[in-house]
């Protein structure tokens, strides 16, 4: 009797390993070696087609000339520079489009006829070439900062304003009943029910949005270059001069950029809800 009684008490810590979804040892190793071989493969094919260019091998540098651009005297600290201006306006645009996409779906969540009114120009605003529009944009908000910001915000917007909706309207329906039971007002059903179901695709949208963010800020910069100018003007001074690896070197550190921020807010998505909800 003693021995069987033990034995659950003995798998408990492995069980809760199971159920946290985390991998150790070896499963871990396995688990990043496919991207990373992949990335070897990449690297070594980005090695042939150089050499393989022949007298055009300027337009495809080697990745060590580019990684070597990344902290070359010369060329680092304008790189480094415009990729924090950038990334001020990708957070600051991020964080005005969860804002308002939060609020956006919790007042389509409210009322039938207020997402029959609202969602087809959410539908509308993500539907519409940015590029076409963003002369307006620059008359109506200037040429500088701001107008770099609603660039980003009008990219990043929809996934926020559709994950937090399908969030809030995928409570299960017996939770629902339990607070009608209760005669639970609907603020209450908002903040104690429906807003913390919603958590994970809230996150889902940020996860989203976040990577769009950074694309809207790269390229408010190559249409509103006054004031202090990021990543994107960078680009387009690297292209008009044909310097190849200058102008990799600031693409890869905008796209990891994009990563980062991308894990960062999976991160807090697990620190938020991973306790109860398997958050990838």
């Amino acid at each position: 009797m003693a021995d069987t009684a033990a034995a659950p008490r003995g798998d408990a810590p492995a069980a809760r390993i199971r159920r946290s979804g985390r991998n150790f040892g070896p499963a871990k190793v396995f688990l990043w070696l496919p991207p990373i071989v992949l990335l070897g493969l990449i690297v070594g094919g980005v090695y042939i087609a150089h050499y393989a260019l022949g007298t055009r091998a300027f337009l495809l540098p080697e990745p060590h000339v580019v990684f070597g651009k990344l902290w070359d005297p010369k060329t680092a600290p304008d790189i480094w520079e415009a990729l924090f201006h950038s990334a001020t306006v990708a957070l600051v645009g991020l964080l005005v489009a969860i804002a308002i996409g939060v609020v956006w779906a919790i007042a389509m969540n409210l009322a039938r006829w207020l997402e029959n009114t609202l969602y087809p120009y959410a539908v509308l605003l993500q539907a519409i070439p940015i590029l076409a529009i963003t002369p307006l944009i620059g008359f109506w908000f200037g040429y500088d900062f701001p107008s770099r910001v609603v660039v980003c915000v009008m990219i990043a917007l929809f996934p926020m304003v559709s994950n937090t909706l399908f969030g809030l309207q995928s409570v299960d329906r017996s939770h629902r009943e339990l607070f009608k039971l209760q005669n639970a007002s609907r603020w209450i059903v908002l903040s104690k029910l429906e807003l913390p179901a919603a958590l994970p695709a809230i996150f889902v949208g940020i996860r989203t949005s976040a990577g769009l963010s950074v694309v809207g800020a790269i390229v408010g910069d190559f249409f509103f270059q006054r004031g202090t100018p990021g990543i994107g003007a960078l680009i387009a001074k690297y292209s008009a001069r044909l310097n190849s690896a200058e102008l990799f070197a600031s693409v890869l550190v905008a796209a990891l950029f994009g990563v980062v921020i991308f894990l960062f807010f999976g991160w807090l998505g697990r620190r938020a809800v991973g306790k109860w909800y398997d958050f990838g």
